[in-house]
Order: structure tokens, then C-alpha cells, then sequence
């Protein structure tokens, strides 16, 4: 099963504890990134580029076990750069685990079977391991050969050692709906995975390949021409029903920006996981302080084309709760490829794109290294007092 039993009931609960409580918005999967620095250099990736004092900033394990007791989402993503670097990263799932957060560890598979002794298999640790298609598309998207082959060996230890894994996969526009198909056949029957969590790619403004993205017309279309392969096959995809119905054109959402915030080494990220406008201390600033109609499709030219699941999959989850019917509708009889699509929402009134980057990362840098040097200082200030003593 894609998605566990008992995490379907432990978000649907925690769901309708935030509308029974009035709740407008509400977190339902926190995105924690304890670092950039990544072993690959993915040229369609906009979270590897910086400079090498910010790729070697860590976020502690206490800050990060903090982090989800602040945001308090039932589900805590750990994307990255790639998080098996990190040092602390069994402490930080063994945390995330012991608090019944359902994790999913996202991982390009290069360093997962060395790293597998670490963990233990739970119903609350998903492995994400990023495949972007079969081996020729996959590794022409992270450029780097025989990822494919890595990734598919771990996936395979994996699964033998009884850990749940997931696929990640990002669809660009090389990949067609012949070849996606083919892929997604590859996941469910040679790989046995236990879902796949899907997107188009989102134009980072700092990614390398600006070529590659699929603008958000041709996303639909090739969404509906994938279902169109499917026929008597089941697909497994670890997010909703209607979020799938989306990608395909039929259900029209605005943005919730707020279901998946962002948790960093800079701070709480505004306004989400793909766009990087300014920070927050706590999670409670970030949600009572970003100008949060100021972003979406239709409002802000660089959340044009976007339809990606971090900002997507929230309003399809919530539709779900409003409309169970619906949602249990297209769960049935599967994704309608031949219905009209739905409305598009309308770009004439979205605000020009502001590119705010570079002054922003390193004034950020700069704070968090003075910040460090605080630190130091106090520390010194209190062991040379105690020797004094």
C-alpha cells in the first residue's frame, strides 16, 4: 500500500482536529532540510548553489527535532542536498520516529546501502529514493552515469531488509508518456515499491538547465496522455487521488504554500520549498507574517507554471476531507483523460518576478556566521570563567 493505514488515519484525525478547531491554515508535511551540500550536482536543481560556508552549514539534531515540535505536522519530509551526509541524521530520524512522525527520508540511493545498518524498519520511515525515469533519463538529469544502477541496488537492499520505499520522481519535458509509463510499469513490478511520488519540475531561478522545465499546459497534457497507457494497470502513488486528478487537468486549486513549510539552515523559509524570499525565526512568524496572497499561480509570475506537489498536494488533501464522494470517485474509476480540462487560472494580474537571491543569502550568511561567533565567544567567555573559578 502506498500510503499506511494508520498514517491515512493519523492525518485524516490531525485534519479534522484543525477544522473542528476553526484552523484556516495548518501545516500537513514538514519540509526539513538539514543541509545543501549534496554528491551530486543535478543541473535542473536549485538547492545546490552556494558557497561552500553555506553547503557546510548543518542544522543540529536538536534544532531539528525542535523544528517539528514547532510545526507540529504529522509528517516530516527530510529532503536536501542529500541528508545521508549529514552526521546526525540517525539521531535525527530516530527523533522524528520516537515523536510518531511518519518520515520520508529522501535520498538519491548513493550512499543508502552503506547507510541502511543505521535505521530500523518502521512503519513510520519511508525511503524517497530519486529516480527521474528509467536509467537513460535518470542519468542524463542528475549527469552524472551509473546513479540509476546504484539507486535501483539500494532500493533492492532496501526493500529485502523490510524498510518501506518510496520513488521520487520529477518528470521534465524529455520524458514521454510512452516512456513515463514504461517507468512507472518498472517501479511496481520489478522494483515493488511501495508508492511513487510524482511532479513536473519546478524552474528553480538558480538552476543550471532552464530548458527542461514543462510549462504548465504541456504538464496536463502529458499527465493525460500517461493515465491514457495505464489501462487495466494500478499504479501506486504515495499522494491523493485528486492530486492526480489535478496534474491531468481536471480539478482547478489555488496554492497552499502553507501545507508544507520549510525548515533550513537560514530558517523557516518564505514563502515554501521552492521559491526563497525571506525567513522567519520561528514557525509561528513564518505563518502570521508571510504575505501569503502575495504567491500562487496567477499572482506572482514566478509561481506561474508551477504544479507541484509541496504546493499542490495540501489543496488536493483538504478538497479530499470537504468532498470524501469526490475523491472516492476518481480513487474508482481512475483519472479522466477525455473530459474538458478545467478552468486555467488567469496570469493577467500576477505581479513581475522579484529576484531577491543573491543579497538575501548572503545577508542570511553573514548573520548566521556572526550569530556562530557569539556563540563562540560566550562559550570561551564561560570555560575561561570556570577555570578562573
Amino acid at each position: 500500500m502506498a500510503v499506511p493505514v494508520i498514517q491515512q488515519f493519523r492525518v485524516g484525525s490531525y485534519i479534522m482536529k484543525q477544522r473542528l478547531k476553526g484552523v484556516k491554515k495548518y501545516p500537513l508535511v514538514l519540509m526539513l532540510e538539514p543541509l545543501f551540500r549534496c554528491n551530486l550536482a543535478c543541473p535542473g536543481c536549485g538547492k545546490i548553489d552556494y558557497e561552500d560556508s553555506t553547503l557546510n552549514k548543518r542544522l543540529s539534531a536538536e534544532e531539528c527535532l525542535h523544528a517539528a515540535d514547532e510545526c507540529g505536522a504529522p509528517i516530516v519530509s527530510i529532503p536536501g542536498g542529500e541528508p545521508l551526509i549529514h552526521k546526525e541524521i540517525k539521531e535525527i530520524v530516530d527523533g522524528l520516529v520516537a515523536r510518531k512522525k511518519f518520515v520520508y527520508l529522501c535520498t538519491n540511493g548513493l550512499l543508502l546501502e552503506k547507510k541502511l545498518d543505521l535505521f530500523t524498519p518502521t512503519p513510520y520511515l519511508t525511503f524517497s529514493v530519486h529516480l527521474d525515469g528509467m536509467k537513460k533519463h535518470h542519468d542524463k538529469a542528475v549527469a552524472q552515469a551509473g546513479t540509476f544502477d546504484k539507486a535501483v541496488s539500494a532500493i533492492k537492499e532496501a526493500k529485502r531488509r523490510g524498510f518501506r520505499v518510496n520513488v521520487n520522481c520529477t518528470l521534465f519535458n524529455q520524458m514521454t508518456a510512452g516512456e513515463a509509463a514504461d517507468f512507472f510499469d518498472y517501479c511496481m513490478n520489478e522494483l515493488n515499491i511501495e508508492g511513487i511520488t510524482i511532479s513536473p519540475g519546478y524552474a528553480y531561478e538558480r538552476a543550471p538547465d532552464q530548458e527542461s522545465f514543462l510549462p504548465r499546459q504541456k504538464t496536463k497534457q502529458l499527465f493525460r496522455d500517461i493515465f491514457e497507457l495505464q489501462g487495466k494497470k494500478k499504479w501506486r502513488f504515495s499522494q491523493s487521488s485528486l492530486f492526480m486528478d489535478f496534474l491531468a487537468g481536471n480539478q482547478s486549486y489555488e496554492c497552499t504554500p502553507w501545507g508544507n513549510p520549510t525548515r533550513n539552515v537560514f530558517g523557516w523559509q518564505k514563502p515554501c520549498y521552492l521559491l526563497s524570499e525571506g525567513y522567519a525565526k520561528t514557525f509561528r512568524e513564518l505563518m502570521e507574517e508571510t504575505q501569503w496572497d502575495q504567491y500562487g499561480t496567477g499572482k506572482y509570475e514566478k509561481c506561474a507554471d508551477c504544479m507541484v506537489h509541496c504546493g499542490y498536494e495540501a489543496s488536493a488533501v483538504n478538497d479530499t476531507v470537504a468532498n470524501p464522494l469526490k475523491a472516492l470517485e476518481v480513487f474508482l474509476n481512475g483519472i479522466d483523460t477525455k473530459r474538458p480540462m478545467a478552468p486555467e487560472i488567469s496570469l493577467e494580474n500576477q505581479r513581475p518576478a522579484e529576484f531577491v537571491f543573491e543579497g538575501l543569502v548572503k545577508t542570511l550568511t553573514q548573520q548566521r556566521e556572526e550569530d556562530e561567533a557569539r556563540l563562540r565567544e560566550a562559550k570561551q567567555r564561560a570555560d575561561q570563567a570556570g577555570h578562573a573559578a
